[in-house]
């Protein structure tokens, strides 16, 4: 197929630079960033007050400037509405404004592909002409418009499809009949095999570009036998595209708009490349700077460059949250979420979340110690992890005493295949 063959083909030629030329170049535009950013925000002239941008000789010098944690990040717009200070751009100048739930809020500066995603939907084959069936939220979150600007970008045609209503997306797509799809790696499969269901032919997807949860491998076999493409890609709604799938399909190629680190969880000290730590990000956005952006994720260094000609740093994919957040059909699920719904039920003495898989989807299994186990009681406490969560949820009564006690909250048992 005419798509596929030219997936590895590169976007531009920054993809194919030299180690050499890469770092000559990240290290100016590190250095313009940070004279901009202590001119333009409020946050980064208090935070970046003693960094002179001339002392920035080599990319060695990110260990010694300040991390601004994605956590921190409420608490920041809550005291300087919307963006905390961080924005070196005024709303009047804006595109648009999203919330992710928090609410978080992030800035769409009038940019063509403000997010960067053309890349990524290059990798996976999207080109000119084609119609890409585009199922992220556009409501309140960026996920949609990041998929769809990248698409524009290209000159390619989207469907805006959103989220849910699984007939009609089917009905939609197999009129329309769409060669890509994007949207979390899930829901592709659950139109098919709707579509399958109702006779409806979607042959017309050939490519697909996935995000906001993991690529499982039970997941990568379904499309594999379909004969779709699908490729991932990391990024988060504060920073975009951070790294993305070649047809290699040897870990994440990191985005050339922005800097890398994997640090130890809760620190700015770099890990020796292989070892899994924190991810960290600088994107060179000068309407957003964010400079050593702690995204709370984990994952680790690969070496070498990829098969397919791409020469960036590449990480290993999504290996799960520092802070034990995992995502669960797209949406995370945090620690403080289980101690809400233990504070509920009084008779829990203990709980643990196992996240797991089944025919093909994630599960949740809320497992807790109590002294009663009746129907009604169990039947309330799910309906206490469906408020809390917005996610249904199994939950479990088990033996007092037999939970681990190992400080964690949510187990993910999902099986990564070596990588996310």
């Amino acid at each position: 197929m005419a798509v596929k063959a030219a997936a590895n083909a590169g976007f531009d030629r920054l993809e194919r630079r030299s180690a050499d030329e890469r770092e000559a170049a990240l290290i100016a535009a590190l250095a313009k960033l940070v004279a901009h950013a202590k001119q333009a925000s409020a946050y980064y002239s208090e935070l970046l007050a003693d960094i002179a941008p001339r002392d920035i000789k080599d990319l060695s010098v990110l260990a010694r400037l300040p991390v601004t944690r994605k956590a921190a990040l409420k608490k920041l717009q809550e005291g300087k509405p919307p963006f905390g200070g961080l924005e070196a751009t005024p709303i009047s100048r804006l595109a648009r404004i999203f919330a992710s739930p928090g609410p978080v809020f992030e800035p769409e500066a009038v940019r063509p592909d403000y997010w960067r995603y053309a890349r990524a939907l290059w990798a996976t084959g999207l080109r000119p002409g084609d119609l890409l069936h585009n199922c992220f939220a556009y409501h309140f979150t960026p996920a949609g418009a990041m998929m769809e600007t990248g698409a524009l970008a290209l000159g390619a045609t989207v469907f805006p499809a959103g989220t849910g209503q699984t007939g009609l997306q089917v009905q939609t797509a197999a009129k329309l009949r769409p060669v890509a799809y994007s949207g979390t790696p899930d829901f592709l499969r659950t139109i098919l095999e709707h579509a399958d269901g109702q006779g409806a032919d979607l042959s017309s997807i050939e490519i697909a570009h996935v995000t906001g949860g993991a690529l499982l491998p039970d997941a990568r076999a379904f499309y594999a036998q379909r004969a779709i493409e699908v490729m991932q890609s990391y990024g988060t709604a504060e920073i975009g595209l951070i790294a993305y799938e070649s047809a290699a399909h040897e870990g994440l190629i990191a985005d050339e708009g922005v800097i890398v680190e994997i640090v130890e969880p809760g620190t700015g000290t770099p890990v020796t490349d292989g070892e899994t730590g924190e991810v960290l990000v600088t994107v060179l956005n000068p309407d957003y700077p964010l400079i050593r952006f702690a995204t709370g994720d984990l994952s680790a260094i690969l070496p070498g460059a990829s098969p397919c000609g791409r020469t960036n740093r590449r990480i290993k994919g999504w290996m799960g949250r520092a802070d034990q957040t995992t995502k669960v059909k797209g949406m995370f699920v945090h620690p403080h979420q289980i101690a809400e719904i233990v504070r509920r039920h009084p008779e829990i003495s203990h709980a643990r979340l196992l996240v797991g898989r089944e025919r093909g989807a994630d599960v949740m299994t809320l497992k807790v110690e109590a002294a009663q186990a009746s129907g009604e009681f169990v039947r309330a406490i799910e309906a206490s992890v469906q408020a809390v969560t917005r996610l249904k949820g199994h939950v479990e009564i088990a033996p007092a005493g037999t939970l681990p006690r190992d400080g964690k909250a949510i187990e993910d048992a999902r099986d990564y295949g070596g990588q996310s």
